[in-house]
């Protein structure tokens, strides 16, 4: 924290591996109970076709090397990079099934650990203990679980078709961080119906959880997407970039600094984005970020 405002993803490796990880984008194949009809046929409203899993490689368990990855940054090395399980839901298959997979990750050199995304309902006990495990028969190397909260208000999680109560995330916290597994959470900025303070209490309430790292994604309208038709409809409107920037700031300065902030905002697919197309200059938003952060004087915890 002494070198920057907020501990950064960047600054956690370091500290912890001595050098930057990368993650590398796998799509396992997987579907979601939001769209099997197990909690819902539709999937979240701003969800994708393609599950978030936009620019993630098919993996069944092969064999991989930096050139499958399509990896431009010279200096990464085997060892230098994370099996980031980001499609859809990746605990939402049989553990036998899991089991080959994440295995199969936690052998390769290529990589220092795995990055689970699933669903707090798809962490039943037959994948509690499979992660227990593998945590211990790879202990030189380390498993995270990504969960997508997006807010803690019900009523925008019925709106957004969440499709589990928050008790349930609560839950599934409690019980991966009684295993030992970390836990990042996804919050989405700029949901419809969310003021300010709104947004807030989703921070705090993940300060409370003792989460260990965190996403702050701001939400953007997809082609495709349910969410699509309401913006066009003009049943909202999206966050313009100084609204954003100045509520993103607010937020670092609620959230307990030692929670690990993984992202500031998302990477949105250029031919699919309709709005706001002002978040695909991500270098710009990020500098604008730093800068608001300067001006206001503000650090990370300092509003807690």
């Amino acid at each position: 924290m002494k070198d920057e405002r907020y501990y950064s993803f960047s600054t956690f490796c370091k500290n912890t591996f001595g050098r930057r990880l990368y993650r590398a984008a796998l799509d396992a194949g997987m579907t979601c109970p939001n769209r099997d009809g197990r909690a819902g046929t539709r999937g979240c409203i701003f969800c994708s076709g393609k599950g978030s899993g936009e620019f993630a490689l098919a993996y069944k368990g092969q064999k991989l090397s930096r050139e499958d990855l399509i990896w431009n940054h010279r200096p990464a090395q085997p060892g230098d990079f994370i099996a980031y399980f980001q499609a859809f839901t990746n605990t939402y298959a049989p553990a036998e099934q899991l089991k080959k997979l994440f295995t199969a990750a936690l052998c390769d050199p290529l990589f220092a650990g795995i990055d689970i995304a699933t669903r707090p309902d798809c962490l039943g006990e037959d994948v509690l203990a499979l992660l227990r495990e593998l945590k211990e028969e790879y202990p030189d190397k380390f498993i995270w679980i990504e969960l997508g909260l997006q807010t803690i208000h019900e009523t925008t999680a019925n709106y957004i078709r969440r499709g589990y109560p928050l008790a349930v995330f609560d839950e599934a916290v409690k019980n991966l961080h009684e295993i030992g597994i970390p836990v990042i959470t996804h919050v989405i900025i700029g949901l419809p119906g969310e003021d300010r303070e709104m947004i807030l209490e989703t921070i705090r309430h993940l300060n409370r959880q003792k989460i260990d790292g965190i996403k702050l994604h701001l939400l953007h309208i997809l082609k495709h997407t349910d969410l699509a038709e309401e913006y066009e409809k003009g049943v909202f409107t999206a966050l313009d970039e100084d609204a954003y920037v100045s509520i993103l700031c607010d937020c670092i300065a609620a959230l307990d600094p030692h929670i690990v902030i993984h992202r500031l905002t998302g990477d949105g697919d250029r031919e699919n984005l309709i709005a706001p197309r002002w978040s695909l200059d991500k270098r710009h938003v990020l500098n604008r970020v730093r800068h608001e952060l300067a001006v206001r004087d503000i650090e990370q915890g300092q509003s807690m």
